[in-house]
């Protein structure tokens, strides 16, 4: 019977081109951490170590380039990412202007981005009706409604 542990480098090689794969999916940096280290392994199994060895090795280089390497990878990654809030945080702090009636209930306001959304009144001191033509100013974002209360200056 032969001796499968020779066949190993091929089980290594697999091993390593699916977490370059997996890794060009996610672009985390985490498999590639994975795929160095069982470079490692290979490169034990190249120069005749033991199969335990050769995990060992692969495990130790994958966690030391996972606590070091990655983090410094990430950091150079997002150092000049736009900051710029996106999506429903861009939302928050708009102006808009009622255009039917708000109340705890819903009502419509226009944002200052061309959007309509339904809107409902925030809970505080002043919590009555805001007709329309009134200027606001959402709060918050909740599933697809705007909280809004209004704004300093009242235009209606």
């Amino acid at each position: 019977m032969p001796d499968l542990t020779q066949y190993l480098w091929i089980l290594w090689l697999s091993f390593i081109l699916i977490c370059v794969i997996i890794e060009l999916l996610s672009l985390e940096f985490t498999f590639l951490m994975i795929a160095i280290g069982s470079l490692a392994g290979l490169g034990a199994n190249l120069v005749g170590a033991v199969w335990w060895l050769q995990i060992v090795v692969a495990a130790v280089l994958s966690v030391l380039l996972l606590l070091t390497i990655r983090p410094l990878l990430l950091r150079i990654m997002t150092k000049d990412a736009d900051q710029t809030p996106s999506n429903v945080a861009a939302l928050i702090g708009l102006s808009g202007r009622v255009m039917s009636t708000v109340g705890a209930t819903g009502g419509l306001v226009k944002l200052a981005n061309g959007e309509t959304w339904t809107a409902r009144l925030a809970s505080g001191p002043d919590s009555g009706p805001i007709e329309p033509g009134t200027q606001v100013s959402v709060t918050a974002i909740e599933g697809s409604t705007a909280v809004v209360l209004p704004s300093e200056r009242n235009t209606p």
